[in-house]
């Protein structure tokens, strides 16, 4: 079927959009074509080519993921095996002195792309600005795959921000277990010439739904050259500027110790803070959590008018929280969501966003479940300065997630978006649109084996754990970097 052809969707409910806030259209229809949303709403008086009726399902905007895993997750390596600095995420010092390296060849940079898209348009993000590791890398990301990034997307028709994440600095850590940073000047300014003319080369193409980001590593590994000159060529790219910060002690301390300041204070000094500026995570920023360090970071950020990426699945395996969603929201600040681990499942995320919001501020009175989809959605749109996306309204784009709701599992419905922050999940997205292609429907997505994939995953997964030994100090055995729940007990002879 031609995508552009005009195309009716009907279902139980619908999320519309009207005076600037989301809507529920009980048993409406969304109509688009040519990629564009003309009409939602009852009684349609047009013609359509194609009519679909999801029946008990509610069709939603897609997702906005603005720091999506764009990896095979790690997350598991370090969910119960700590520290890290004894478990390969902080690289010895014998391996920096043998010279560390790609320990992914370029097909396995390429297919973890491609198969960690697949999962984003799984769980129903429709808008995605990847993130992947660089603990297992040479250095930073690179140019050429990125541009297998973009095949991947252009291909399965998934919408991105793209741009190779690029650093000065990497953490060390000593035989007596000192951490250092080293520093290397050249190769961030090197990484960052890349990403630049990365971003000239590829903004743009797929029809727009190819845009581009520039992505500097976490604020610790920066200097205060590359984030200017970062800041001063996103400014004249007119792209994103995304930098992971306030997101840990190491980093917090660091910081303080290199400049006398707190991150958002250093950032600041630069000029590095816009409304282009994106801030994954957010959850070391005074005073909300420190109030022993000097100035009120918040409003800062507020004043310069930067976004928090929140992220609150991933905060949370690690034991932390931003302190906390309601209170920024009650501030005013701009706020959107990322996944930043497996699965990319922006329901779960929502969720577990929700229910520590609450705890944290001991209320359950200040935090909805259409705060959090308003993230998702419309924060995510403001984030990127896109009135066309995160909503559904005539003139958005046809950016479209339909999740079933006859699941039995689910329980009763009063309202179909506290059902999803109650009991839902990414697995009940059932299909996909973006732009007005289906890039998923009944949960496949063409042209992808989902289940080989997986398999595939897992085999190459096993080949960067038995690398680990490698770049982790003392250089012990797998089994001794990750532990197991119980004692495995093996068959005789096996």
């Amino acid at each position: 079927m031609d995508h552009s052809a005009r195309t009716l969707l009907q279902a139980e409910w619908i999320v519309g959009h009207a005076d600037g806030r989301h809507t529920l259209v009980h048993r409406g229809e969304i109509v688009f074509e040519n990629g564009v949303v003309i009409f939602v709403g009852h009684g349609f008086p047009g013609e359509v080519a194609r009519r679909i009726d999801y029946g008990n399902a509610l069709i939603g905007p897609g997702f906005i993921d603005l720091d999506a895993l764009s990896d095979l997750d790690t997350t598991v390596f370090s969910y119960d095996n700590h520290p890290d600095w004894q478990k390969g995420r902080t690289w010895p010092q014998s391996y920096m002195d043998r010279g560390p390296y790609e320990m992914y060849g370029p097909d396995e940079l390429a297919f973890q792309k491609r198969h960690a898209f697949s999962r984003l348009i799984r769980n129903g993000i429709t808008t995605a600005m990847p993130i992947a590791s660089l603990y297992y890398r040479e250095w930073g990301e690179t140019y050429a795959e990125f541009s297998d990034a973009a095949d991947a997307a252009e291909d399965l028709g998934l919408r991105v921000y793209l741009g190779p994440a690029y650093r000065t600095g990497n953490p060390v850590v000593a035989d007596d277990g000192a951490i250092s940073l080293y520093f290397d000047k050249p190769r961030g300014l090197a990484g960052l010439a890349d990403a630049v003319r990365f971003c000239r080369d590829f903004e743009g193409r797929a029809e727009g739904r190819i845009r581009t980001m520039l992505a500097p590593d976490r604020i610790e590994t920066c200097t205060a050259e590359l984030l200017r000159q970062t800041a001063a060529a996103g400014r004249d790219l007119g792209v994103p500027v995304r930098l992971h910060c306030n997101q840990g002690r190491f980093e917090r301390d660091t910081v303080r110790r290199l400049h006398g300041k707190t991150s958002i204070e250093w950032l600041d000094s630069l000029g590095f803070l816009t409304p282009n500026t994106l801030l994954p995570h957010g959850t070391y920023v005074s005073p909300s959590r420190n109030m022993d360090e000097p100035g009120n970071d918040l409003l800062t950020l507020l004043e310069r008018e930067a976004v928090v990426v929140h992220c609150p699945l991933v905060a949370a395996r690690h034991g932390d929280a931003l302190a906390s969603f309601a209170s920024h929201k009650a501030m005013g600040l701009r706020m959107a969501l990322g996944t930043d681990t497996a699965p990319p499942d922006m329901i779960l995320n929502m969720q577990v966003g929700m229910m520590i919001s609450r705890v944290l501020d001991r209320t359950i009175s200040n935090i909805r479940s259409e705060d959090y989809f308003d993230a998702a959605t419309l924060g995510g749109a403001d984030a990127l300065g896109r009135p066309d996306l995160g909503r559904l309204a005539p003139g958005a784009r046809a950016d479209i997630t339909v999740f079933d709701l006859g699941n039995p599992d689910l329980g009763q419905v009063i309202d179909p978006i506290q059902t999803l922050m109650l009991t839902g999940s990414g697995r009940d997205v059932r299909s996909v649109f973006v732009d007005g292609r289906a890039v998923m429907e009944d949960r496949v997505i063409p042209g992808v084996d989902f289940a080989a994939d997986s398999a595939r995953a897992q085999t190459q997964f096993e080949g960067l754990m038995a690398k680990y030994p490698e770049r982790t100090i003392g250089h012990p055995p797998v089994r001794e970097i990750f532990s197991s729940a119980y004692p495995i007990v093996e068959a005789p002879n096996s």
